[in-house]
């Protein structure tokens, strides 16, 4: 289907379906579509238009085709067992694009398909069908195909009735962007370790008292984020984060989720517990971007989009939440007028010392990165980071 057909339909204006960066960007990704809805609400039609919409590379698995009718799920294990099993085979072929379509009002049953994204390393974007019956359940007993009665639509509708929200939102980089950038990342590690500057600081890389003369620092950094890279808007907990509710009510949010985006990066960075690269927001971005992140303390008046960033690597017992902490504190530093000495030049642009074991490759050519906005609906161990006083304690959270 062409974009242009759903131009003039509002139920059916998805960034997946018209916007053409988007489209092109998920084809270099590897999404998890899961429809949700009540019977005879439109996911049908929808999730076979983005399935005509990715062709080849996108396939369907609906619970009609396995018979299982809405809301009786504990009747049908075992077809729901073949479905996920099913569902896993088509992600162990890489398929750029998946699409569930099941009533999926059950937070039970949302948890096992992410577990399956998870386990594959699919994006999830969630889609709801924008039909103006969607939840009348008078005209969905007319429409749906499994002659469901008012009340039976009703028992259903509670758990689709408000968003379910992810354990964050973010944007999440393509899986080319993904490799460009951990390339990038590994590349400036190993120059910035057999730079001579950098050898006179191991002390801040080195426990104990043994004497070295180098550190490889790709081995040093060994804790890598799983999975595609990405950079972190707002930590929800599901909704139960404070903000998380007002935050996903966002109408710039609403219109973003599933868009493709081109993000910046400015500079690469080390600290002896992480390495990053650091994200320049741009205006459109900054508006997804939370007022109340870029502080290490309440009192941090820091330029917005500060914290910015993409985990890279994380050393021992560090967590990725860590690498914001520390390109926060590295901000801070430079707001307050020391923007470290400059040592020398690496083959993609100006090295800076910052001190205490931080290092700062500011990049003379940016790179680029494509990245779709959505969010982490999986299970992610979660770090408490830095607090301030009641109330403005920040949390944060690292997958593992």
């Amino acid at each position: 289907m062409s974009s242009s057909g759903a131009k003039d339909k509002p139920e059916l204006q998805f960034p997946f379906l018209q916007d053409e960066e988007t489209v092109a960007t998920l084809h270099e990704c590897k999404t998890l579509f899961i429809l949700r809805g009540l019977p005879g609400s439109g996911k049908s039609t929808l999730a076979q238009l983005i399935v005509d919409r990715y062709r080849d590379g996108a396939r369907m698995v609906s619970a009609d085709h396995y018979k299982i009718t809405p809301g009786v799920r504990g009747d049908f294990s075992e077809q729901y067992k073949q479905l996920d099993e099913d569902l896993a085979a088509y992600c162990r072929r890489h398929l750029h694009v998946l699409v569930l379509d099941d009533t999926n009002h059950e937070r039970e049953r949302l948890e096992k398909l992410f577990e399956i994204a998870d386990q594959y390393q699919y994006q999830v974007v969630l889609v709801e069908p924008k039909t103006a019956w969607r939840l009348d359940c008078a005209q969905l007993t007319e429409k749906n195909q499994w002659q469901l009665s008012v009340e039976d639509l009703k028992k259903l509708k509670p758990g689709l009735e408000k968003d379910f929200l992810p354990l964050y939102f973010g944007w999440f980089l393509t899986k080319k962007s993904s490799e460009a950038l951990r390339k990038a990342g590994q590349a400036f590690l190993s120059e910035l370790g057999n730079h001579k500057a950098f050898k006179k600081e191991l002390r801040h890389f080195i426990s104990g008292d043994e004497p070295r003369e180098k550190i490889d620092l790709v081995t040093y950094f060994g804790k890598k984020p799983p999975g595609v890279l990405h950079c972190t808007t707002k930590f929800c907990d599901y909704g139960k984060a404070a903000g998380a509710e007002e935050y996903a009510q966002q109408d710039v949010l609403k219109k973003s989720y599933s868009k493709a985006f081109t993000m910046t990066i400015s500079a690469l960075f080390v600290t002896p517990k992480t390495t990053g690269a650091r994200v320049e927001l741009s205006e459109q971005q900054l508006l997804l971007w939370p007022s109340d992140v870029d502080k290490l303390t309440p009192t941090d008046n820091l330029p917005r989009g500060s914290r910015a960033h993409v985990t890279l690597g994380c050393a021992g017992d560090s967590e990725a939440v860590q690498t914001g902490i520390d390109l926060l504190e590295i901000v801070r530093q430079e707001k307050g007028g020391n923007r470290g000495e400059e040592v020398g030049e690496l083959a993609r642009g100006k090295l800076y010392s910052l001190g205490n074991g931080r290092w700062m490759l500011t990049l003379a050519k940016k790179m680029e990165v494509r990245a779709i906005f959505t969010g982490y609906y999986g299970k992610g161990k979660l770090v408490p980071t830095h607090g301030g006083q009641k109330g403005h304690a920040m949390v944060s959270c690292a997958i593992l």
